[in-house]
């Protein structure tokens, strides 16, 4: 059994399709299997909206894809349900159209402009004009955990010491620490993004497919087999081993 994941998109279309050309390249040879996209969908890149086109297209088209809960899914889908809603793991002193977080990216996909001098609840209505029910219900919907081969896939990471089944969504999609210190095993093999690293990195007890593209970084396609992982490249595929 083989499975596909590809980390944290970022509104990045472009590399989104040409990672499931390598994954395509790959079926090809090795055959097919269920693609698992770890979530942050948008913000910070030009075309959040066409990311989720695209996925729901697929997923309706009867592709075996499954799309995971990020926090900046959540935080997109929190703001246009209420804007004044606080968001549990993120600073008190931020909100979504904070530019660091890059919520008014993900407007401009929509054709909502947000400048420092317009009210909170004009660019709320006119976003709520613009951006699909149909898109809120897809990431409402998304769940924040999926267990499958050796493998959880999660967004983020899960709290150490707690079953699966006990995790909450906070943490599936926010938890940094003490998640990323974690040496030990947790049972399966845990695959997530969230944490921006140069590349995907293998680290024994789990897989961080989050290589920056939201900062200009590649998106990180891999297979996994059992719980060993290579990247997909131009070339084929590229181990990724765990420390020894």
């Amino acid at each position: 059994m083989h499975i596909y994941a590809i980390g944290d998109i970022h509104g990045h279309l472009g590399l989104l399709q040409a990672a499931h050309d390598l994954i395509a390249s790959d079926m090809a040879l090795h055959g097919a299997g269920p693609v698992i996209h770890l979530g942050d969908l948008v913000d910070r890149g030009p075309d959040s909206r066409g990311v989720i086109d695209y996925l729901m297209q697929g997923i309706a088209d009867g592709q075996n894809w499954v799309v995971l809960k990020g926090n900046h899914d959540r935080m997109f889908w929190r703001f246009l349900r209420n804007p004044t809603e606080p968001e549990p793991g993120l600073r008190a002193d931020l909100g979504w159209l904070h530019p660091k977080l890059g919520g008014p990216d993900t407007l401009l996909s929509y054709g909502v402009e947000k400048s420092a001098d317009r009210p909170v609840a004009r660019v709320h209505a006119d976003a709520r004009a613009a951006v699909p029910q149909s898109h809120l219900d897809f990431l409402a919907s998304r769940p924040s955990l999926i267990q499958a081969g050796d493998c959880a896939f999660v967004h983020a990471g899960i709290r150490p010491g707690t079953a699966l089944e006990a995790q909450t969504e906070t943490d599936l999609v926010w938890i940094r620490e003490p998640f990323l210190s974690e040496g030990t095993s947790h049972g399966p093999l845990i695959v997530h993004g969230h944490t921006a690293i140069a590349a995907a990195t293998h680290y024994g007890n789990r897989l961080n497919l989050d290589s920056s593209a939201a900062y200009g970084g590649p998106l990180s396609a891999v297979v996994i087999e059992g719980r060993e992982a290579a990247l997909l490249t131009p070339g084929g595929r590229m181990r990724l081993p765990p420390p020894r």
